[in-house]
């Protein structure tokens, strides 16, 4: 018998506070699997600011556009995009959005991107601790400004959560960032970044991609608003 119908057999993957005997938590392992069935996204740290490209994965023509967006405003200066489980990122991101007003509330100033990642990253650890509950089916991608400086981090399953130049989280995430790999440059502007996710994309997608199913964030150092475009728009804004 396989080791993985082994450790199934034997219970292991009942609940996500037990380990098997290699030392892994096959509940968490099976929301690692979700997020990968999840949409793409690509963000990137910028020389003029930060940026996302997010999948937006519309294939109902009866589904209104606009409520289909797959990045979200955390704060004037933060951003946000997931891939996975669609209402376990709103939960995060919500909490995340009362966070940062309570704390302009609190202490009058922004709340720094970092501190947001960290609170998600909190929430998603204790659901691997705690039983009763599974864990968080989804990777959750924040980018913001901080004190004039770009910044942007990803939080996995487990809690974990790392800073980035530039990152993908979803389907296709480890194509995508071998591809980012060759083609980042510290001195990209957000426009050059925004073409390079996108021809990324494109390479990966082949026949099925599409403009109309991608937006762009984007908040710059010098105007700290944050900017999104799709559609013709976003296909004028690379040429």
């Amino acid at each position: 018998m396989p080791m993985d119908f082994q450790h199934q057999a034997m219970g292991y993957d009942r609940t996500a506070t037990m380990f098997s005997p290699e030392g892994k938590l096959l509940q968490v392992e099976y929301a690692e699997k979700a997020i990968k069935w999840g949409s793409a996204s690509i963000g990137m740290v910028c020389n003029d600011g930060v940026m996302i490209l997010a999948d937006k994965r519309i294939d109902e023509k009866l589904i209104t556009p606009t409520s289909s967006s797959k990045i979200s405003e955390i704060d004037s200066h933060i951003i946000a995009s997931s891939a996975g489980i669609v209402a376990d990122a709103r939960v995060l991101i919500e909490r995340s959005q009362v966070l940062a007003q309570q704390h302009r509330v609190t202490y009058d100033s922004p709340i720094e991107p970092e501190t947001i990642i960290k609170e998600i990253s909190n929430i998603k650890q204790q659901f691997t601790q705690y039983g009763g509950a599974r864990p968080f089916g989804v990777a959750i991608m924040v980018a913001g400004i901080n004190n004039g400086k770009t910044e942007l981090y990803a939080s996995d399953v487990t809690g974990n959560y790392f800073s980035y130049h530039a990152n993908a989280i979803g389907e296709n995430d480890e194509k995508i960032r071998e591809k980012l790999r060759e083609e980042y440059r510290k001195d990209l502007t957000i426009k050059k970044g925004a073409k390079i996710a996108l021809n990324i994309f494109k390479e990966i997608r082949g026949d099925k991609f599409d403009f109309d199913k991608f937006e762009l964030a984007f908040i710059k150092k010098d105007n700290i608003k944050i900017e999104k475009i799709e559609g013709e728009e976003l296909k004028n804004f690379v040429k």
